[in-house]
């Protein structure tokens, strides 16, 4: 029997596993992969370092693997690749550092390009929740075209990550529907050959040299699993992989974690399940039959995650990283890592353990301390990258105790963010009844069951411990011809789920309450922002 290589590509490592038929994990392995950040919002990587990365990990997974390989599949965080006739990087950096020719997704330069391309009320914005973000590759391109004329002159093709790992693998041309319809505005239900493109949009906007000039962002598309290429030679010997290797089209990351896991336990229902997929981000991504409209998130998008389905996708442009971000700014974190080392364990176990020795029911600690998450804005519902958070509450405790309530007040913060998104789909008509979480804060107990009884929804964990490499994986046996279509290898690839049930009671009302006073710093943010506004500069 062959195997699947799933090859995912995150903010800072390229990571690959090596599945078999029925789902499990043969092997993995991975390299890192460095960032850069030359002023404030600017955040810069390399696609030369990239692709090293990935046959690093590539080739130490496949190192003890004997089975043929069969199909390969990438996902990517959805950052801007910039290059030119050869092939060869072109620079983002404002300094013109040379090999720096990635702007990652979590860059935001462009935020003014945004506001000026949401104030012409597009027709496409509709299908971005009326409003375009900074994260997205239209904003980036217009900041590139207008701060860099040189480096807009010389590039040739502007490509998101996923389909330039494809590229950089096949020389194909063809791009993925998922990052194309998610991140570039193309309208993926008008059709796959360049008619999604609002060439009239892209002149409005200041890019009217690539409405006349499209392959620089892409004529062919593909949905995910539909293979674009076969491995060439030189990316063969460099990925330690069969020449001739069957690859798909590629998909975003957050997309192909919601692939590997929503397929999973099917006996509980497929439908009303929104996947949320936590890392350094997050993203709450729903399925749907038909297209619904939500204000502040983003699609409805057509055939990014299965064929014919259209999906939605909300999100918080910080969900592990605001926790490691809160929990650094503390005096007494030094010494929670260092009694974490010591025992070997990560310093939220460290805290998980002082607040089960503080009360016997841990929720309701926080009720004097509050967290308001947007510290690197909100990217759903409220769609606004400017906005900054805040901690209520404080007082001259800086011990590891007070670190805890911190620690415990934000893992509420994104339950309740989670919570804001869920209501305003529900309020367009969608409907969320189960959360199926991956990514690294599924491994966090305390995240689960606040998400739980915050929402109110079930939450399933799914027994697969890569998840987004699973989705890769299930796009590569696809692609090879394992099986038919996506849905056939979900349905034989996914693994089963543990489930956390809301508590409900007086639980679920401290968390209403607590959820008031979480909107109502929403609103205090803006207030305070108006009130400076009104002082001047």
């Amino acid at each position: 029997m062959g195997v699947f290589i799933g090859i995912d590509v995150g903010t800072g490592s390229a990571r690959a596993g090596v599945f078999d038929r029925s789902g499990r994990l043969l092997a993995s392995a991975s390299a890192p992969i460095a960032a850069h950040w030359p002023r404030p919002d600017f955040a810069q990587q390399s696609s030369s370092d990239i692709w090293a990365a990935v046959a690093t990990a590539c080739r130490d997974a496949m190192a003890e693997i004997h089975a043929p390989a069969e199909g390969l599949g990438f996902d990517a965080t959805c950052s801007l690749v910039v290059q030119d006739a050869a092939g060869a990087p072109v620079s983002v950096c404002p300094d013109g550092t040379a090999a720096q020719d990635v702007m990652l997704w979590m860059d935001h330069r462009a935020i003014a390009d945004a506001e000026a391309i949401n104030a012409t009320g597009a027709a496409v914005l509709a299908h971005v929740g009326g409003v375009i973000s900074p994260e997205m590759q239209m904003p980036k391109l217009r900041w590139l075209k207008r701060e860099l004329p040189q480096a807009w002159a010389r590039a040739v093709r502007f490509w998101d990550l996923p389909d330039w790992l494809a590229h950089r693998a096949t020389g194909t041309e063809t791009r993925s529907l998922c990052s194309a319809v998610c991140k570039w505005t193309y309208l993926g239900h008008k059709g796959t050959g360049g008619e999604g493109w609002d060439t009239g949009f892209l002149a409005e906007i200041g890019l009217g040299d690539l409405a006349v000039d499209l392959p620089r962002i892409g004529t062919r598309f593909a949905v995910p699993g539909e293979a674009v290429g076969r491995l060439s030679a030189r990316a063969a010997a460099e990925l330690g992989l069969p020449e001739g290797l069957p690859v798909s089209a590629g998909m975003i990351d957050a997309y192909a974690g919601a692939l590997g896991t929503i397929g999973a336990a099917p006996e509980r229902g497929s439908e009303a399940r929104l996947a949320v997929i936590a890392g350094t981000s997050a993203c709450h991504i729903l399925t749907a039959p038909d297209a619904v409209f939500v204000p502040g998130v983003w699609g409805p998008y057509l055939s990014v995650l299965l064929g014919g389905v259209w999906a939605n996708e909300g999100g918080q442009s910080a969900a592990g990283a605001l926790i490691d971000a809160v929990l650094a700014r503390h005096a007494a974190f030094a010494g929670v890592q260092a009694e974490a080392s010591k025992e070997g364990l990560r310093p939220t176990d460290v805290l998980d353990a002082r607040l089960a020795a503080l009360a016997p029911e841990t929720a309701t600690l926080t009720r004097g301390r509050h967290l308001q998450p947007d510290f690197h804005g909100n990217r759903s519902p409220l769609a606004d990258p400017t906005r900054h958070g805040a901690i209520s509450g404080l007082s001259l405790a800086h011990d590891a105790d007070d670190l805890a309530l911190d620690y415990l007040a934000t893992v509420q913060a994104l339950a309740y963010g989670t919570r804001h998104i869920i209501t305003e789909m529900r309020a367009a008509g969608a409907l969320v009844d189960v959360i199926v979480v991956s990514g690294g804060l599924a491994k966090n107990a305390l995240y689960l069951r606040e998400t739980a009884d915050a929402t109110g929804c079930t939450v399933l964990v799914p027994d697969q411990s890569e998840p987004v490499l699973l989705g890769a994986a299930m796009l590569g046996a696809v692609a090879g011809g394992g099986f038919a279509d996506l849905p056939a290898a979900m349905a034989a690839m996914s693994g089963p789920v543990a489930a956390i049930a809301p508590r409900g009671g007086a639980i679920a009302a401290y968390h209403d309450a607590k959820y008031a006073v979480f909107r109502r710093m929403q609103d205090d943010f803006q207030a305070y922002a108006a009130l400076m506004a009104a002082a001047g500069e």
